[in-house]
């Protein structure tokens, strides 16, 4: 028989995908911020929903420049991705605190991870819904991804201090081209 279940754990049941840092820049001044709370809304152009609270640093910046990259980490950054995520910006270099590596994009201010398998240059393309619900609609606009990395084992954050590391992987059949 089932139970009942806090509201306040529901994010540990559906949380949305791996846990990334996203890079902000603005005066010259990059920033990262560590977020879980995104999703992805649109196949072509790939279009990603995100909540970034306007309690942070992050978020005054995204509102300036309209652009970032979304960086995708794997379990072995996770203490720089949980420290980047317990500090502020505002008053803190992260780069040089947590020994990451700016990287300059292709296409936005906003620098690569370099130590990130993945990276997406992305452009906001609609915050409608930021003043109410702090949630972007970024459109992203340059990929890149690390070949040598096959098979990356991302962390996807559970709540409260949790992680899961995604570990093995399985193919079913599928009608998607």
């Amino acid at each position: 028989m089932k139970k009942s279940f806090p509201l306040s754990k529901v994010y540990g049941l559906l949380e949305p995908g791996p846990v990334v840092m996203v890079t902000t820049a603005r005066k010259g001044r990059p920033n990262i911020m560590t977020m879980s709370w995104h999703t992805m809304m649109e196949f072509e152009p790939p279009l990603v929903g995100c909540v970034i609270s306007d309690r942070n640093y992050t978020s005054s910046v995204l509102k300036a420049t309209k652009e970032c990259v979304i960086n995708i980490p794997t379990v072995e950054l996770a203490a720089k991705v949980v420290g980047c995520g317990n500090t502020s910006g505002e008053v803190t270099d992260k780069f040089a605190t947590f020994g990451l590596s700016a990287v300059a994009a292709k296409l936005v201010k906003a620098p690569l991870i370099d130590e990130c398998y993945a990276n997406l240059e992305c452009k906001v393309v609609d915050t409608r819904m930021a003043a109410k619900y702090c949630f972007f609609v970024l459109e992203v606009i340059k990929a890149w991804i690390d070949p040598s990395v096959k098979h990356p084992r991302t962390i996807h954050h559970l709540g409260k201090g949790n992680f899961m590391v995604a570990g093995r992987t399985m193919k079913l059949p599928s009608k998607m081209k």
